[in-house]
């Protein structure tokens, strides 16, 4: 069986405004310890690339991208690239949070899929 990833790990050099940060933009409950459990959509696609920077992203399924990136700008991260899509394959837009870190949001449709322009 191929290796599943079962967990992930977001650092910053403030504890508790990353902590807040991910509670008040996505709702997550995080423990006082920083643990989250998340839930995700079934199987996690990937991607594996050449080219750009090294560097590893999360990208989270949100139902209206513009609406979480105005909450991202609202708790101390600040917007990469605001919603744009990609045709035939999905709308994203891109944020840093607090402490820097670069993901990704996707925008996702009631049944939990990305949804396609």
């Amino acid at each position: 069986m191929p290796a599943p990833i079962v967990f992930f790990d977001i650092a910053g050099p403030d504890g508790a405004a990353v902590q807040a940060f991910y509670a008040e933009v996505f709702g997550w409950k995080v423990a006082a310890d920083g643990a989250v459990s998340v839930a995700t959509a079934g199987q996690l696609e990937g991607n594996l690339r050449t080219e750009g920077t090294n560097e590893s992203m999360l990208y989270f399924g949100v139902p209206d991208v513009t609406v979480a990136l105005a909450r991202v700008t609202a708790n101390g991260g600040t917007v990469e690239a605001p919603r744009f899509e990609v045709p035939g394959v999905v709308i994203l837009g891109l944020f840093r949070d607090p402490a820097g870190n670069r993901m990704g949001l996707v925008e996702i449709g009631e049944d939990g899929r990305a949804i396609i322009p």
